[in-house]
């Protein structure tokens, strides 16, 4: 059975996901690993043709719920990058 932490966070970005208007998910995978565990991959293009993906690791420790590893890839419709987030120690746009 899935981590009460861990599965409330992953409906609330469902919900938020299945709230944007003029959007088109074009890749939504929860994996699930272990109950305290999962990976989320997302990919959803806006109507102007925007792109922002979203990768998370995640685990509850102790009741809280941590990030291994992400990234924040946003860019526009000509496909220049506006801004990327991720979990290395490189600097970021």
């Amino acid at each position: 059975m899935l981590h009460e932490v861990l599965a409330n966070y992953l409906n609330r970005v469902e919900q938020a996901l299945m709230a944007l208007e003029d959007v088109y998910v074009e890749r939504y995978v929860e994996e699930v690993l272990t109950p305290q565990r999962a990976t989320l991959r997302i990919r959803v293009r806006f109507s102007e043709g925007q792109l922002l993906e979203i990768n998370e690791a995640i685990v509850v420790e102790k009741e809280v719920l941590m990030w291994l590893d992400y990234r924040y890839h946003y860019q526009n419709q000509g496909n220049r990058l506006i801004f990327r987030y991720d979990s290395t120690l490189l600097p970021h746009k």
